[in-house]
């Protein structure tokens, strides 16, 4: 079974701050420096260290699916305010139980491999930066198979088939998206025509997907810096 919190801990970096790395790279700085760090990460590593990362990320899942239900069955006006994040529960489509072993392996992996991929979207991975991705998860004491299954997928091509043949319910489809949403910097072009192509993919409507990306604002927002304390908040 794959060490998902370490694999993320790994890709995060030291502090969740971007450094100078090998290659130097779009793809290095979305994986090796920029996965899960600066606006977007902090919070849902956080969570992760607390909850487990594949409940973590199933979390924002549950915040949005619950949002979108709410909205669909009119339980809910518009200026409600949004109910508070909650981890994804075992035993439950958006995280299977304790002892469903594989299952619990299955969907780490695919969480995953789909911030990977997302990382991956808008450059390849040169031999150079994976040997630095590989370096920084041999430092993190990573075990042997969780390695070689981040080496597997960084050389993988980006494929979104292979990405959505696996989901298995619109909980997951869900997951996946939200993994793919904090892992990379939505705000270039690249990444938003890759978001969009993966939600048409996984058969994710429009208000939901602006339900997540509500949601992912929401969960991984930092809290208010009070003082003088804002003039050394940068964005890494």
């Amino acid at each position: 079974m794959i060490d998902v919190n370490s694999i993320l801990g790994a890709l995060q970096g030291e502090n969740g701050r971007r450094t100078a790395m090998v290659g130097g790279g779009a793809a290095l700085a979305g994986l090796a420096t920029g996965m899960l760090a600066g606006k977007s990460g902090r919070k849902m590593m956080g969570k992760a260290a607390k909850y487990g990362a594949v409940a973590a990320l199933g979390g924002l899942a549950v915040h949005a699916l619950s949002k979108h239900k709410a909205r669909q069955e009119q339980a809910a006006s518009p200026a409600a305010p949004a109910a508070d994040y909650e981890a994804a529960q075992p035993g439950t489509p958006f995280l299977p139980a304790a002892d469903q072993g594989e299952a619990l392996d299955l969907r780490g992996k695919s969480l995953v491999r789909a911030m990977i991929a997302a990382a991956k979207a808008d450059g390849t991975v040169t031999a150079d930066e994976q040997t630095a991705i590989m370096g920084r998860l041999q430092d993190a004491n990573l075990d042997a198979e969780s390695r070689a299954f981040v080496e597997a997928e960084l050389q993988r091509p980006l494929t979104i088939d292979d990405l959505v043949r696996d989901v298995s319910c619109p909980e997951h489809a869900a997951e996946v998206y939200a993994a793919s949403l904090v892992a990379i910097d939505r705000d270039g072009a690249v990444e938003r025509a890759y978001l969009q192509m993966l939600a048409a993919r996984l058969g994710l409507d429009n208000a939901l997907v602006a339900d997540i990306h509500a949601s992912a604002d929401a969960t991984i927002a930092p809290p208010a810096l009070e003082g003088p304390a804002h003039l050394t908040a940068m964005r890494v």
